[in-house]
């Protein structure tokens, strides 16, 4: 790790000053309402903001307070979440909820909020920071990145070692009198200029300090060394209708992934299905998985109650899954 023996520079007030100059209007940028805050960090875990914005509008339009969130049953919280993925997170949502209710009131605490389910150190320091001025600086992969340049820092940022030693990093840049808007510039940092590649350094308000922009290395940085191979599956799904319906399957309860969600069946579901005509392919990823479909409309008879028929106007009222989304898309159904 590099070493450190120069005047700390004012990395903060230049951070703060710049984001209040112009950053990107975002919905949950216009609230310090810790339940709005919470439903948009929690969205926000591993999904692009704008993706983020109309799952966040609605989910709020729908549940607009926590009350109603934990009245709700599971499966009207996945339909309104269905398309935006980690299902895991609604599903915690709801739980975190019911918990919230009971306590009578949101935490206040980071230790508090830290222990609601689905909440990490990451979410944590971010609810904290924005809805109760508490002094936790937040550390995702954009901040890392920002860190890592700026230090000059070749270190392996998946060892939690260095993440640790990253964390103490920016928690020494933090301002303790305004958590929530330093903590807000450099994750707009990482998102906006600080980029993965091609990062835009001359529009940087904090270059001046910056170790790799110096060195000429911030396009190297940061390092990740554990990198998984991707695996590339091929898959079906069958596009079957009669009668203006469309056969769609609800997955096991006990399902490793997306438990009770609909989908499109695939042949093994459906091992007596005739396949007539291949309408189009789409390619989906999961974690390091690479998925390409071929959907393809066929013919068969559903063969246990895990299949119902559905109009096209019911499907959005229920769980559905991402791929059966984008094939009712591509076949022009939804």
């Amino acid at each position: 790790m590099a070493a450190r023996h120069r005047v700390k520079p004012p990395i903060a007030k230049a951070l703060i000053a710049w984001y209040r100059q112009g950053h990107r209007d975002l919905p949950w940028r216009r609230t310090n309402d810790p339940y709005h805050i919470w439903v948009s960090e929690i969205m926000l875990q591993q999904t692009r903001a704008q993706a983020v914005i109309p799952y966040y509008e609605k989910f709020l339009s729908r549940f607009p307070t926590i009350e109603v969130l934990a009245n709700a049953g599971e499966e009207d919280v996945l339909a309104v979440w269905s398309g935006l993925g980690y299902y895991s997170r609604a599903r915690n949502l709801r739980r975190a909820a019911i918990a919230i209710q009971a306590a009578g009131a949101f935490p206040s605490g980071y230790e508090a909020i830290r222990d609601l389910p689905g909440v990490g150190d990451y979410t944590a320091a971010a609810i904290a920071s924005i809805a109760f001025g508490l002094p936790h600086a937040v550390l995702d992969g954009n901040v890392l990145r920002v860190v890592a340049r700026f230090e000059n820092d070749a270190a392996d940022i998946s060892s939690e070692r260095i993440r640790e030693h990253f964390r103490g990093v920016i928690q020494g840049w933090l301002d303790p009198h305004e958590p929530a808007a330093f903590n807000q510039a450099v994750m707009e940092l990482g998102a906006t200029v600080c980029l993965a590649r091609n990062p835009l350094c001359l529009l940087c308000p904090i270059a001046t300090w910056c170790r790799a922009r110096q060195a000429g290395t911030a396009g190297q940085l940061p390092v990740k060394l554990r990198k998984t191979a991707p695996v590339r599956i091929d898959s079906v799904l069958l596009l079957i209708c009669r009668r203006g319906r469309v056969l769609l399957r609800r997955r096991e309860a006990n399902a490793r992934l997306m438990a009770g969600f609909w989908e499109l069946p695939t042949p093994e579901h459906l091992p007596g299905a005739r396949v007539r005509e291949t309408i189009g392919t789409f390619r989906h990823s999961i974690t390091h998985h690479r998925y390409t479909f071929a959907v393809a409309r066929a013919s068969a008879v559903a063969a246990c109650d895990c299949f119902r028929w559905f109009p096209p106007v019911e499907i959005g009222g229920v769980p559905l899954s991402t791929t059966a989304r984008k094939a009712l898309r591509l076949a022009a159904i939804l």
